[in-house]
């Protein structure tokens, strides 16, 4: 487990940004501040409130809570790995933050605590590494109070912009078949990165008994300048530490002369190109 651990601190930290220039970054950054303070603002957070920060990673939700809120509310970091939790105990402790804050090492699918322990439950990005949503979702309703309150936000990942989206059937040898292959891979149903959406979420919400799920979807649309060296990365960076990179996806379809060349295909094909693409995302807020 300690590798696993070290492996998504490193990943929340510097893996994740591997193929972004140096503007992409702080684009980037801006828009994950961006979110924590939606999310955040959603919970509707009161002084007094108890809190639950479930997957809380490096801490994007937890300090801006911290620091709105400071000790006039009771916070919990939990994550399902160690080295998260200590990475955020080191931050706290440079920090200067008054805090009334606890850490608890839990799974989202068990989280060790009891029946309407808390306020509100926080979440970013962390539906999506879980396959059983139904069971994530059951387990958070279980720990909120009566009248309690879920804020959270997801990417809909299976509804990105796709490779073959951005080349055409003449720079790709055997364009079609890398489409389906793409197309196959991401709605695969046993693939927490794409075994859901909006609609779905919202049935799960129901499911679990909340009263009045509330989903805001929003597409996001970005435009930069594609390098070879980005377009690698995109291939061989794993969009988390435990699921195979893109180029692994695809190595379940062609052998790997034919997939190397794909990669070189959409290197030329896009190379110094300004190219255009769409994420679409959810918040979610709803009520024990």
């Amino acid at each position: 487990m300690s590798d696993i651990c070290k492996n998504w601190t490193q990943w929340l930290k510097q893996t994740r940004f591997s193929h972004m220039s140096e503007v992409q970054v702080q684009q980037t950054f801006n828009w994950l501040f961006a979110v924590r303070n939606i999310v955040i603002e959603k919970a509707n957070i009161k002084a007094g409130d108890k809190i639950i920060d479930i997957g809380c990673g490096t801490g994007l939700l937890s300090f801006g809570v911290l620091e709105k809120f400071q000790d006039s509310v009771e916070l919990i970091f939990s994550d399902k790995f160690e080295d998260c939790l200590l990475e955020c105990k080191k931050l706290l402790e440079e920090s200067n933050i008054k805090h009334n804050a606890t850490f608890l090492q839990s799974d989202c699918l068990d989280i060790k605590l009891p029946d309407f322990s808390v306020d509100k439950a926080l979440t970013r990005s962390v539906l999506v590494h879980i396959a059983d949503k139904q069971k994530a979702i059951n387990e958070i309703y279980r720990i909120l109070k009566k009248g309690g309150t879920y804020c959270a936000f997801e990417p809909i990942i299976k509804s990105n912009t796709r490779y073959h989206e951005l080349t055409t059937p003449n720079e790709i040898t055997d364009w079609r078949a890398f489409k389906e292959a793409e197309d196959d891979f991401m709605s695969d149903p046993n693939d927490p990165l794409t075994n859901f959406d909006a609609q779905s979420i919202a049935q799960n919400l129901d499911l679990a008994g909340f009263s009045d799920g509330d989903i805001d979807v929003q597409d996001t649309p970005s435009s930069y300048i594609a390098t070879k060296e980005a377009i690698k990365q995109w291939f061989d960076s794993a969009p988390s530490p435990d699921r195979p990179t893109t180029k692994q996806r695809f190595l379940k379809y062609f052998d790997e002369d034919k997939v190397n060349n794909y990669i070189f295909e959409v290197q030329n094909a896009l190379h110094n190109k300004m190219i255009s693409v769409n994420s679409k995302t959810i918040f979610i807020r709803a009520t024990k």
